[in-house]
């Protein structure tokens, strides 16, 4: 796969170009270079946050160990996961919004108000949205979110199959699922059962 920094197909082509020439984020540290991915026929949508700084370089989401590590959840090969007819990856800010002294900084709120509507109606074959970090679980489940993240993939059946929240797959988070071993046996397969099936239509 290149660094071009979107794949779709003709039925998406129109609103990807606008998206890719867009400008409305004042500030950006590294300049804007929207990535994400999708097309008309993805069935599997991922919602995250934002690019960081080694994404925005590369021109790849997911290009990195938390890509790795969210292959290994989904149980997909490379090829699979840049199937943009598979999967559509759409985080809530497509540009690398800079750096904070605790991490990067949130996705820009003017990024989801003009883009996230438009692409999601153009979504029509998605089953599945995998929901990843707290501003796309703000945007996806709202009020039905738990009091903590840890309580909102606890109680993952209440929003399966259509929905299904999941911690960062960072390499940081690796106290965390060893904390919670419910993850990996009760979760874990019944993702990779939906994505089989999904990935076999």
């Amino acid at each position: 796969m290149n660094s071009t920094t979107f794949q779709a197909d003709e039925g998406s082509a129109d609103l990807a170009d606008t998206i890719r020439t867009c400008t409305i984020c004042d500030g950006l540290p590294l300049g804007p270079k929207p990535i994400f991915q999708f097309s008309k026929s993805s069935k599997i949508l991922i919602a995250g946050q934002a690019p960081g700084r080694i994404t925005h370089h590369k021109g790849i989401p997911f290009d990195d160990p938390s890509g790795n590590r969210l292959r290994n959840w989904l149980g997909v090969t490379p090829q699979q996961f840049y199937n943009p007819d598979l999967f559509a990856i759409v985080p809530m800010g497509f540009c690398f919004p800079g750096t904070g002294k605790s991490g990067d900084l949130p996705p820009r709120t003017a990024c989801a108000a003009a883009w996230r509507e438009k692409i999601l109606v153009s979504l029509m074959e998605i089953e599945l949205t995998l929901v990843v970090g707290a501003y796309a679980l703000d945007y996806h489940l709202g009020e039905l979110q738990k009091r903590t993240l840890t309580e909102t993939v606890a109680n993952w059946r209440e929003y399966w199959p259509q929905i299904l929240p999941l911690p960062h797959p960072s390499p940081r988070n690796g106290f965390w699922l060893k904390k919670n071993p419910w993850f990996e046996t009760d979760i874990l397969p019944a993702l990779r059962s939906k994505v089989r099936d999904l990935s076999s239509r």
